[in-house]
């Protein structure tokens, strides 16, 4: 089942179904008005709306309509929580190495994690605003999950049942403001403007095989510009998954329904599989050549950032954001 929310009926939008080939979408609002409703009362809820969501794929959905990804919002609007955490070890690895820092062992072994702004995320064809090119633009391809209510202390193999849809983001990062943030020793504000997402979330099993239940075995495809950037797997190279992010973050706290948990920058230690974003280019570049070469993102650059399933197929849509300066009101 597939999921997604229209632009429409207000700040939390319209909840509809969309179907596999993400053509075709139907309202279920006689189901649950938003996402969030449908997400805190899961059990009841999901049976009606898959009940829906073979009727679109039937073509006997009433009211069915044309998709058109650019009336939609993100799949949550805005989340009561959104937690990133940064389960590819390698990339961490590769910022420390470049500036002739040692990593903590630790890292290998307790995940890093950050809470971020989750008052509005935006849809995957919103465009990226930001106020000065000299920020340092940049871009991160992410994995995502959506969970129900997770109690305090769940352990690793528990949380994966909390595991209700599946999608992916654009976590942008201003690179140039987070040092002096970081520096503070209190985490990150003004480095992490507004989160974008895919058009659809999926339920676990609209994955198939390529999802064991914490982590989805695809390579996430990031286009710069009409250029490839990267295609790293999802899979491969993934210290921590899903389970244990989720377990890491209902440490001390319950998890309400609709919290999104990131994976943080999707990432390799392959070289030829590229990158999800700019920074562990430069890395990378600064490692082998002694210096970064790779700009940030400017005004005007589009990101587009997909997962195919192993047919070819688009499983969440694409995000295709356009850089734009932002001028602040009088």
């Amino acid at each position: 089942m597939k999921l997604a929310t229209l632009k429409e009926g207000g700040r939390d939008g319209t909840l509809i179904v969309v179907n596999r080939e993400l053509t075709r979408a139907a309202r279920a609002t006689n189901v649950a008005p938003t996402l969030q409703r449908a997400l805190d009362d899961w059990a009841e809820v999901m049976p009606r709306l898959s009940a829906l969501a073979e009727q679109l794929a039937d073509d006997k959905a009433p009211g069915s309509f044309e998709l058109d990804s650019t009336a939609l919002a993100a799949p949550l609007p805005r989340a009561y929580q959104w937690v990133d955490g940064s389960a590819y070890v390698v990339h961490v690895e590769l910022v420390r190495k470049a500036r002739g820092v040692e990593m903590p062992p630790s890292f290998w072994t307790d995940p890093l994690m950050y809470q971020g702004g989750s008052d509005s995320f935006v849809g995957s064809t919103d465009e990226i605003e930001a106020g000065d090119e000299a920020w340092g633009i940049d871009f991160e391809g992410e994995i995502a999950v959506f969970v129900d209510d997770v109690p305090m202390g769940t352990s690793a193999a528990a949380a994966r049942k909390h595991i209700k849809l599946v999608t992916i983001l654009n976590d942008v990062s201003l690179r140039n403001l987070i040092p002096a943030e970081l520096n503070k020793g209190f985490g990150f504000l003004h480095g992490k403007p507004a989160t974008a997402f895919a058009p659809v979330a999926v339920t676990p099993d609209e994955l198939g095989d390529v999802w064991d239940g914490a982590r989805i075995d695809l390579p996430l495809i990031s286009t710069l510009n009409g250029k490839e950037f990267g295609h790293p797997n999802a899979a491969t190279d993934l210290t921590f998954d899903f389970g244990q992010l989720i377990a890491h973050a209902a440490k001390t706290r319950h998890l309400e329904a609709g919290t999104v948990i990131g994976s943080g920058t999707v990432a390799n230690r392959d070289a030829a599989a590229g990158c999800s974003c700019i920074a562990e280019r430069r890395v990378r570049e600064t490692i082998e050549k002694g210096n970064p070469v790779t700009p940030f993102m400017k005004f005007g650059d589009q990101i587009r950032i997909e997962m195919f399933d192993r047919s070819g197929r688009s499983i969440f849509g694409a995000i295709d954001q356009k850089v734009v300066r932002y001028t602040p009101p009088a």
